[in-house]
């Protein structure tokens, strides 16, 4: 019965560990789209400028050479990022920053629509 149990607590473990790293990576992909945007503009100065240098040497791939490599860093840098993250178990949810992922809205706002006072009280 013990065995059982504790082979239970492992699997349970494992899927909240696997939970943890996709949300991470998740989140950690978001904020380098959005946040990261000025980083990406650099990235991609970069890239071009080291696709012209490397035509000389490479002139069929050069581009797709550069671009999987910008690619697979910042791939690289997100997963380790989120693997790090969930070896040192913080939890998505402990960080306050990321209520936008759990769905909590601000209670301070609320929206109001246009339409509100022609069809608020109207039952359907």
């Amino acid at each position: 019965m013990t065995l059982s149990q504790s082979q239970s607590f492992k699997n349970v473990y494992y899927v909240l560990a696997v939970k943890s790293f996709l949300i991470w990576a998740f989140a950690l992909t978001v904020c380098l789209l959005i946040i990261g945007f000025p980083l990406i503009i650099l990235m991609v100065t970069i890239g071009s400028l080291l696709a012209v240098i490397l035509q000389s040497v490479l002139p069929v791939s050069a581009v797709l050479v550069v671009a999987s490599t910008i690619l697979g860093f910042n791939l690289l840098g997100i997963m380790l990022g989120a693997a790090i993250l969930t070896l040192k178990g913080v939890h998505p949810q402990d960080v306050s920053w990321l209520r936008w992922l759990h769905g909590e809205a601000d209670p301070h706002h609320t929206s109001i629509y246009a339409a509100c006072p022609l069809t608020c009280d109207v039952k359907g």
